[in-house]
């Protein structure tokens, strides 16, 4: 069964056809109301009767952070702040945060999105839904909040941290389903067999987890650790918050809500739209937003779409996994490195846990990297010769995906700080 059959189903050209006609709307309403968007069509004498289908979308000039930061904090809004009932905003950890904003009916759009992510993930009605994302001016834990209740679900708000308590929570309330970053999932699981409880003798069936790329090993190891099956979806404040795009039961690519959203693929480098299925660097268009219309927004996420029909019976465009952020991508010795690359080479080692970092340094004039990550612990040894030999399974691993030589420091268990939100995965001295 699906949530909105209406537009879930829809052939891949109904899909466009919807989409031309409000990306006209949206175009118009941009630049009538935002007056970001009007000096940039002028500055380039770009009318908005000029985009008249999806082919024309490449003639408008790419939204990026800095719009958001420039126009800080209400500059990019369309409507009055009478008419904006929800303010959210980033952290501001590198400058200003970037302010979103929403109206009623937005509000009401974000709960529809995020009821057709649960449903598509097998939620239901009946289930209980803990939800360990940070509430606050992260829009995460609202998100999933909006869309448990739309579908009827038991929400248990708890936020992120206290992760004794989320363990207690979880035994007491009996709670089926739990959202959350992939990287707490893991430390949830880790505290709970510190605790002597075991999470798969609970009745948690399912987890949907987001806000940081994770790997399909990834996946396997939280599936393994809380006896779940694990969910992927895909979102981001400046779009909409969580609601972009999430999993079938069939976790084939995440279904992208294209009523609501354009999805573009571009050459990072040269900007170029690239066709269906080629990897690249996601751009978004909204088409819905009443306070805060984006046009072409650079994610700076790196992943690829897919637009044939699912065998769930949704025709919705498909993204895949995201691979890794443009700028967190490293150079070293003149060879692209993503950290998923980092991660899935370490998890396919069993010896060593699902915590990891890495360390980015300055040689003379040559960036190096090193990777710490833990043993397990009944696997810890302080014969040298065993952990030589394991050190050297895990850097034959790193050169197969990599095609470089990367060191490896192995660690101790819980040498690595873990995180409640999302996980630090690099560490650039270069900077520091």
């Amino acid at each position: 069964m699906i949530w909105d059959k209406e537009y879930e189903t829809l052939s891949y050209s109904e899909i466009e056809a919807l989409q031309e006609e409000r990306l006209r709307y949206i175009v118009s309403y941009a630049y009538e109301n935002v007056k970001y968007y009007r000096n940039l069509f002028d500055q380039i004498k770009l009318k908005p009767s000029d985009i008249k289908t999806l082919k024309d979308l490449p003639k408008i000039p790419f939204t990026d952070k800095k719009a958001f930061r420039d126009n800080y904090p209400f500059g990019l809004f369309a409507v009055p702040l009478k008419d904006i009932v929800r303010i959210h905003a980033s952290s501001g950890t590198t400058g200003k945060s970037t302010v979103v904003g929403y109206t009623k009916r937005d509000l009401e759009t974000w709960s529809t999105l995020m009821a057709r992510i649960f449903h598509a993930a097998g939620v239901r009605e009946k289930d209980i839904v803990q939800i360990s994302f940070g509430y606050g001016m992260f829009t995460g834990g609202f998100g999933f909040h909006y869309g448990a209740e739309k579908i009827g679900a038991t929400v248990i708000p708890m936020s992120s941290g206290n992760t004794k308590k989320q363990i207690q929570i979880l035994k007491d309330f009996g709670a089926t389903v739990i959202t959350s970053t992939p990287s707490y999932a893991l430390y949830i699981a880790e505290i709970a067999k510190e605790e002597g409880y075991n999470i798969k003798d609970s009745p948690l069936k399912k987890g949907l987890f987001g806000a940081e790329f994770w790997t399909s090993q990834m996946r396997d190891e939280i599936e393994k650790a809380l006896g779940i099956k694990a969910y992927d979806n895909y979102g981001l404040s400046e779009i909409i918050g969580p609601g972009f795009s999430g999993e079938c039961e069939f976790q084939d690519g995440m279904h992208i809500a294209a009523d609501h959203f354009i999805a573009e693929i571009i050459d990072p480098d040269t900007g170029e739209v690239l066709p269906w299925g080629q990897e690249g660097e996601l751009v978004i268009t909204t088409l819905t937003k009443e306070a805060l219309p984006v046009l072409r927004y650079r994610t700076h996420d790196i992943t690829s779409i897919d637009i044939t029909p699912c065998k769930c019976g949704r025709k919705t465009p498909r993204m895949r996994k995201v691979k890794g952020r443009t700028d967190d991508m490293l150079i070293i010795r003149g060879v692209n490195i993503f950290p998923s690359q980092i991660e899935e080479a370490l998890l396919r080692v069993e010896e060593v846990n699902p915590q990891y970092q890495i360390i980015v340094d300055r040689k003379g004039a040559l960036d190096e990297i090193e990777v710490w990550v833990e043993v397990r612990e009944e696997l810890f040894s302080d014969e040298m010769k065993k952990m030589r030999i394991l050190q050297k399974k895990i850097e034959e691993e790193l050169y197969k995906i990599t095609g470089i030589n990367i060191g490896v420091r192995l660690v101790e268990p819980k040498t690595i700080e873990r995180s409640i939100g999302k996980a630090k995965r690099i560490v650039d001295k270069r900077i520091l």
